[in-house]
């Protein structure tokens, strides 16, 4: 018996799955939680097998990372309305075994996390092609930082200051990073940043007058910018969604 959790504030879609899974047999919803410490707690006390998360607004993917980083071994199935393809792609990097839609029938759901459960993967075939239209660009940890300190609206002089390098420096990687990136100024490059990290989470230290401190490391400002998407011209659809492994 697959044991599963789900984070949801909605009572009548918690009850809706719960009906279905008793219904469908090899399932079991054992907790059903209205917030992410919540969920972590119930975590702590007894490991599911598979969770799926409602996707809102307090649901960041900074809370995606640190579950895959808590609880490697526990699948997690993303149950959203709507998902852009630059957020699905990032979600799939950092260890999202699959994404439904909530507007798919009972019998799907159930596939889904059936898939899932058995070690496979979930994605719909119009979503993975539209992956073609984005590209994975890494990059440097000095250049994470430098886009993370240009997101919080830092100068060259200041940012020069914090990562103990010169202005011209700075210079030289707005240059590289603007080529990279495919943009055509700092307001741009900030905007990537901004879209790449979770809110709050890749803040560095400023340097205190006539003191500079070091930047602080943060393993989450690294995980998400050093693989920034870049969304090219959406395709066409190729049909009804299908599912693939």
């Amino acid at each position: 018996m697959t044991r599963l959790y789900l984070l949801t504030d909605e009572p009548v879609l918690a009850a809706g799955l719960r009906s279905i899974l008793s219904t469908a047999g090899g399932f079991t919803l054992d907790a059903v939680c209205e917030t992410t410490t919540q969920l972590v707690a119930e975590i702590d006390a007894k490991r599911p097998d598979l969770l799926l998360l409602d996707l809102r607004s307090d649901l960041t993917f900074g809370s995606l990372v640190e579950f895959q980083r808590r609880f490697p071994a526990i699948k997690v199935v993303l149950w959203v309305r709507a998902i852009s393809t630059e957020l699905a792609y990032q979600a799939i990097e950092h260890g999202i075994r699959g994404i439904l839609r909530k507007t798919l029938d009972p019998e799907t759901l159930f596939k889904c996390l059936q898939m899932v459960a058995d070690g496979g993967l979930w994605f719909e075939e119009t979503l993975k092609a539209s992956f073609d239209g984005v590209r994975s660009i890494s990059l440097t940890r000095r250049e994470s930082q430098l886009v993370s300190l240009l997101s919080q609206g830092l100068k060259n002089k200041e940012i020069a200051a914090t990562l103990f390098i010169s202005e011209g420096t700075v210079k030289v990687y707005l240059s590289r990073l603007f080529h990279k990136l495919g943009v055509k100024d700092r307001f741009e490059l900030a905007l990537y940043g901004l879209k790449n990290m979770p809110a709050g989470e890749a803040l560095v230290d400023m340097p205190q007058p006539r003191t500079v401190q070091p930047p602080r490391k943060d393993v989450n400002q690294e995980q998400w910018l050093r693989s920034l998407v870049v969304e090219r011209p959406q395709l066409k659809s190729r049909g009804p969604g299908t599912v693939f492994d």
